[in-house]
Formats: structure tokens, sequence, C-alpha cells
């Protein structure tokens, strides 16, 4: 997070004031930088051989966030933002920016601040409004906050892409970390809602948790190839930088990618950028990808090994804050999900010829309550 200072209030008025011209200039700009190289985006910590990963998603900033003293008692060397870093749901960007102040004033989260290289991608909470995507009518302004917020360069291409998507490479050959942040929001279509015959979601759900039935979420699987969660320039980044040289990727995910149709959003929802994604692994040889996830509220491992290059594994932390009520249903889950405050954990080991890495979640102390290896050379096309 190279430029943000936690004490700093300054940046809410700024961002503010640029409005008009400044946003009307970064919506003109558009895509530029989409898709143009498979290099990585610059990162002043790239040099740094990465050990220790903190990860998390769903932080509402007016409640209590204790959770930040185990985190910080571990020294993640990077922590990753996966969405709904606050809840702004709002089309007043004042709103929007104060609530966001009121994250950088939380005192746990400043410390991380101060001693940890933050990563962040946003989600709907943080985007502006709930579920929202292409149509949210204050992208490009709330574009413009988030990064005033966590500190992009005034020329740094989150600012001009269409959308903040951003991918990284830390660490000498050998042991090369990338890290790839999809924006699922900024050309994301109308997602498809479930056909509930008039009745509202709360109660056709409540009708399926009293009858002791799996309670789904309320949209269906898009099957029309034009239906996308990225937008086509995203994509041709996202396919260049799976050419891009590493050792271990991590797919740094605001939404499931790997689980079987819980019902809410999810990339199983876009069938065409499901399948697409799967392609372009295998065509580009993309070895050592592994996902992490967040928005659910809840946190679980999930695999997929049929009709894909290598096993896709998706580690998904949520939330921070946030405890969904019910566990909806999810056919990859592998051992039992998690239902309460948590996040995610990642180590690498790079001593061994073939690196392996250690996946967890860990709860409101920091004891592990999820934990799986895996040897990185299982991974490859």
């Amino acid at each position: 997070m190279a430029g943000f200072d936690p004490s700093r209030r300054e940046w809410l008025r700024q961002s503010l004031a640029l409005g008009g011209a400044a946003a009307a200039g970064l919506a003109g700009m558009g895509s530029a930088g989409a898709g143009a190289s498979p290099a990585p985006d610059p990162h002043p910590a790239s040099g740094r051989a990465i050990t220790r990963i903190g990860f998390g998603s769903c932080a509402k900033q007016d409640k209590p966030q204790p959770i930040w003293d185990a985190i910080n008692a571990l020294e993640p060397e990077l922590f990753i933002f996966l969405g709904d870093n606050i809840y702004g749901d709002t089309v007043d960007m004042a709103e929007l920016a104060a609530k966001y102040e009121m994250l950088g004033a939380i005192p746990g989260f400043r410390r991380l601040s101060e001693r940890t290289e933050v990563l962040a991608i946003w989600d709907d909470h943080d985007y502006g409004e709930n579920d929202a995507g292409a149509g949210y009518p204050m992208k490009e302004e709330s574009r413009r906050i988030f990064c005033d917020f966590w500190g992009e360069a005034a020329d740094s291409p989150r600012r001009r892409r269409d959308g903040i998507y951003a991918a990284y490479v830390f660490g000498p050959a050998g042991q090369r970390l990338q890290l790839i942040l999809p924006d699922l929001r900024f050309n994301r279509t109308p997602i498809l809602a479930r056909d509930l015959a008039g009745t509202e979601y709360k109660a056709w759900a409540e009708s399926l948790h009293e009858a002791g039935k799996p309670v789904y979420g309320p949209y269906e699987r898009n099957p029309e190839p034009a239906a996308t969660m990225l937008g086509e320039n995203q994509w041709r980044w996202l396919e260049d930088q799976l050419s891009v040289p590493a050792e271990v990727r991590l797919l740094c995910s605001s939404l499931q990618v790997v689980a079987d149709f819980p019902g809410w959003e999810a990339w199983i929802n876009y069938a065409h950028d499901h399948q697409r994604l799967i392609d372009a692994i295998r065509r580009q040889r993309a070895n050592g990808l592994i996902c992490i996830s967040g928005d659910t509220h809840y946190a679980e491992l999930s695999r997929l090994d049929v009709n894909v290059p290598y096993p896709l594994w998706d580690l998904t932390s949520s939330g921070l804050t946030e405890v969904w009520p019910v566990l909806p249903p999810n056919a990859l889950r592998v051992g039992e999900a998690y239902r309460d405050v948590n996040f995610g954990w990642i180590e690498i080991d790079w001593t061994e010829r073939v690196p392996s890495v250690r996946l967890q979640v860990r709860d409101i102390s920091g004891a592990v309550r999820i934990e799986h290896r895996l040897d990185v050379g299982s991974l490859a096309v």
C-alpha cells in the first residue's frame, strides 16, 4: 500500500474535490494499457521473496475488528483485501469516502498498513452497491476514491484501465510469486436471477430451511457466451498474465472461483467465463495456480479435479466481521466449512526444489480451523 498514510485525512478532501473533469478524463482513458503487454504491473516490493501472506474480506467499518490482533501477531509480509473491505452501498461519494476513512482509523488496520505490504481488490459493497455490475452509475468516482485510499500512484494503470484489475510478481527467479487481482464488477453484465414465481427470496429461502433442504442463493447459471464478469479487454489482459513466468500464482478473486453453484454470486454463474478461465490456464500452461476468494461470510476449501488441466483449489476466507446465518451447498467443498469470523493465511516453503504451499483459515484468536498443504509440482499442465 505504497503511499498510504493512515494518519492522513487530506486524501478525503482532495479525492472529493477532483470530481468533474478528472473523472471524465479517466473515463475517457478507458482500457488504455489493458492487454498491451504480458509484463506484470510495477510494485516497489517486487524484488522480495514472499513467504507469509494473509488475506480476508467482508469487514464492516462501523463494527469492532479485533481480528487484526491475531493477523498482526503473525507478521504477514503481504496482506490481500479481497473485497467488501468496507460496506459503502451508496451513490453518495462523500459517504463512500467517509466509510473508507472509518476503516483507516481502526487501530489494528493502521498497524497492519504501517508494517505490511497491502494489496486490495473490491467487491460489490465497496464498489458501491449490493451485487452491482457495469451499470453502477458512480463507478469512475468510486474507482478514484478506491485508488486514493489504497495509495495508488497518479500514473497507476489501475486508474486508467477499464477496471481496477492488476497483477504483480514478487521475488527472484525460482521464488516468483504472481498475484492476479481481477475486477469482477466494472464490466460485469447483469446476473441471471432465479425465477421464484413471484415469491420474495427471503420467504423462499426460509421455506427451504424449514423443510430441511439446502438453501441456495437467488441466482442461476447464465450459459450465454456474452454474459461476462470481466469484459473482453480484461480477458485479453488476464490471458496474457497467465503466460508471465512464476513458480506460484494466486488468483485473488473477490468471488468464489471453484465452488459448485451456491446460488450466490460466483464464477460458476457465468458459465462462459468459468470455462474460459480453465481453458486459458491449460493453453498458457499456467502452472502453480491457486485461487483465493472472499464474499461468502463463511470459510471453506474447494477442489475441482474434473475436466481441468490440474486440480484447481480455492481457499475462501470471509468475513473479517461478517457471518452468514446458513451454509449454502457446495459439492466441491473439502472437509468442513468454518462459520465464524476468520482470515486466510498462506505460507510458501521455497527451500525445496519444488516449493510447497500451506493453506489455512484462522479464527479470531489465530487458531487454525482449516488447513491443507499443496506440493506445487502437482499443479502442472
